[in-house]
């Protein structure tokens, strides 16, 4: 099943590669050709396929997503969800429900997505038009919708928004199954659009972007130009729109849209986080297959500028809740971080494009960071719960009715469930990467995978415990002997490198070097763009072995940070850490880490599915209100990884701890 799955998916690459003349230089090891053993990313995947895949499904039912399309097939009936785009939790869930069926054959799943299809089909206007919102009852369609159609795509609609999600799930559901009932859909709706926007038609800025990847995804499938060209039109529109330049406003001055000026001027990540990952993504994707380096000079500036101003210590992105958007330079309040999970989704998708392009590891790095905590942060163990934004520190004293305090099965809008249904089973396809006889190791998970590389078949086996254990081995194996340049990311916080700016630093940085050994015996290496290059004949038992440093660092923010200014975080390798009420005696915003605290740390299989804890001594400060006095106590402090929060009840947590008292603020209740 997984041979014939890869051919599908050669034959796929091959088709778009016959109509293009360029593309990443690097392409991604599908995930269909990776098979997992590991025990941390295994056990989310198949939480995800046993319990986060139905439980969507189960919810699109039981909310009227569902009847929406069925409504809108009969044009009777009243649109009986909230948001215009509901219609895209449906195509989210089967495209990760797609993934989960190329690696994991389910007769019953299968078939179940089959009759989605067919409901989501009935629906379809016969031009090719699929929005429930309009379709139902076009006389009277959703307020966001306006009364006719694209007339509001550039603010609210989200007519572009839903096809984007229809075209990816599409593309996954044929890739998975080699069935043309979803992609037949799309491609109709794709061919409206082609239709109806572009030169000496209409014009419109997407609103909310993601339909240029989706474009792209269908490009890549038929070959068919005229889809890569309408995603580059659609891109190209932003700035266009006449909006009050003036304005301070980001929704009147477009910078909520990203809108505010042509794309290729802007140098900032700016606006709805979401938004901005996705446009991003599609200008990268665009760039790759274009040639476009005015648009990769442009998406340069703007990485930069989210790397060293705009992210949070454990990779989340988004901060402020009004719009759930970027702030300003540097504006990142741990009180009310908004962190949506949609948007570390977002910047997964877009870093691992700027790695395909540019071949350089601080792109991983930054993925890596986003995939174990701030991404993963966003789905309870359960696979049932999650949170919509991710706080960097909740208190019992302060309450933010942005902050989420305790996970939530289902939201009115519920877009981040949905899409973490449709990144897990995708993990393994950011493993490895390849380019001729380069061979890239991106993400250290246990499990096999097998490559094509100068037409021999390769296998990878990775042996490790990672995140918890440094200790990586590489079993490499060729067909028969083979030049190749294996490429083993050297992760920046193994070398000293907190993330790939100044924004956040480690305060006593390690001088632990690397060893790496090829079948035991220690080897001399160059590191280039953070990969360790060793170049050899490869042949079958070949083994490589290195230990990452996994000390426990002391994380410090840029002194532009004025909430983080005398105040630490914790990290070991890629997990970042945070104090929960349930480990520290009902509190976690009261804890001081002194300077010379040292810490220790403990495995503990039945605690929170498996996680290692830190433990250091430190004080804590304790308020006696009935005799009105302050008092500091020495005490053991408790962290666990920040994605776990939140699975034990609801109480404090936070991520930045101050390492000395220097002055008490008094808040009156």
């Amino acid at each position: 099943m997984i041979k014939k799955l890869f051919s599908l998916l050669i034959c796929c690459c091959s088709l778009a590669s016959y109509a293009q003349k360029q593309d990443y230089p690097i392409q991604p090891v599908p995930f269909t050709s990776v098979k997992l053993s590991d025990q941390f990313w295994s056990s989310r995947i198949e939480t995800n396929r046993t319990a986060t895949i139905p439980a969507s499904f189960s919810r699109c039912e039981s909310t009227g997503r569902v009847k929406n399309f069925e409504m809108a097939a009969e044009h009777k009936g009243k649109f009986c969800t909230t948001y215009p785009f509901d219609d895209t939790d449906i195509y989210k869930t089967i495209e990760g429900a797609s993934f989960s069926l190329a690696v994991h054959p389910d007769a019953r799943l299968s078939a179940y997505i089959d009759s989605l299809v067919t409901i989501v089909g009935k629906a379809q206007e016969p031009d090719g038009y699929l929005y429930t919102a309009r379709s139902i009852d076009p006389l009277h369609p959703q307020s966001w919708a306006g009364p006719e159609r694209w007339i509001n795509e550039g603010n609210m609609s989200h007519e572009l928004y839903n096809c984007g999600h229809m075209f990816e799930a599409a593309a996954a559901h044929f890739i998975a199954t080699g069935k043309r009932n979803f992609l037949d859909i799309a491609l109709k709706n794709a061919d409206l659009l082609v239709s109806t926007f572009g030169p000496g038609k209409k014009h419109v800025a997407p609103g909310h972007e993601i339909v240029e990847m989706g474009l792209v995804r269908l490009y890549r499938i038929t070959g068919k130009a005229a889809y890569l060209n309408l995603a580059k039109f659609f891109i190209d529109q932003r700035g266009i729109k006449d909006y009050n330049k003036k304005s301070q406003n980001v929704y009147e001055n477009g910078t909520y849209f990203q809108d505010d000026k042509p794309v290729v001027n802007q140098d900032e990540a700016e606006g709805h986080a979401v938004r901005a990952m996705y446009l991003y993504s599609g200008m990268t994707d665009v760039a790759a297959l274009t040639g476009d380096s005015v648009y990769i000079k442009a998406i340069d500036k703007i990485w930069n500028n989210m790397v060293s101003k705009k992210m949070y210590v454990q990779g989340s992105i988004g901060a402020v809740g009004d719009g759930e958007r970027f702030g300003d330079n540097y504006e990142l309040p741990n009180a009310t971080a908004y962190n949506e999970t949609c948007a570390a989704i977002g910047s997964v998708y877009w870093n691992q494009r700027m790695f395909l392009l540019h071949g350089d590891a601080k792109y991983i790095d930054v993925m890596e960071k986003t995939l174990y905590n701030g991404l993963i942060s966003g789905v309870g163990l359960d696979g049932k719960s999650f949170f919509y934004t991710n706080a960097m520190q909740v208190s019992n004293s302060y309450k933010h009715p942005d902050l989420e305090r305790e996970r939530s099965g289902w939201f009115t809008c519920s877009c981040c469930p949905t899409n973490v249904v449709r990144l897990l089973p995708s993990v393994p396809g950011y493993i490895y990467a390849q380019n001729a006889n380069d061979v890239y190791v991106n993400l250290f998970i246990s499990g096999t995978a097998n490559l094509m590389v100068n037409n021999k078949v390769l296998k990878i086996t990775q042996q490790n415990n990672y995140p918890w254990d440094g200790g990586l081995s590489f079993a490499i194996d060729p067909a028969s002997a083979l030049d190749l340049n294996l490429k083993i990311r050297i992760p920046g916080w193994a070398q000293n490198q907190a993330i790939p700016s100044d924004l956040y630093a480690y305060q006593n940085p390690s001088a632990q070097k690397i060893e790496i050994k090829v079948n035991g015996k220690p080897v001399d290496y160059q590191i280039k763009n953070g990969y360790a290059i060793i170049s050899k004949k490869w042949k079958k038992g070949d083994k490589v072995d290195l230990t990452l440093p996994m000390n426990v660092q002391r994380v410090i923010a840029n002194s532009n940070l004025p909430d983080d200014i005398g105040k630490i975080a914790l990290q070991r390798g890629p997990i970042m850490y945070c104090a929960e009420w349930k480990d520290n005696d009902g509190k976690a915003t009261n804890i001081i880490i002194p300077k010379n605290t040292t810490f220790t740390t403990e495995y503990k299989a039945d605690l929170l599915n498996g996680v290692l804890v830190l433990k250091g001594n430190a004080k804590a400060v304790n308020i006696n209100e009935a005799a009105q006095t302050i008092t500091t106590e020495d005490k053991t402090v408790t962290a666990i990884p920040y994605y776990a929060w939140a699975n034990r009840g609801k109480g404090e947590m936070t991520v930045w701890f101050p390492e000395q008292v220097k002055d008490i603020e008094l808040i009156a209740k």
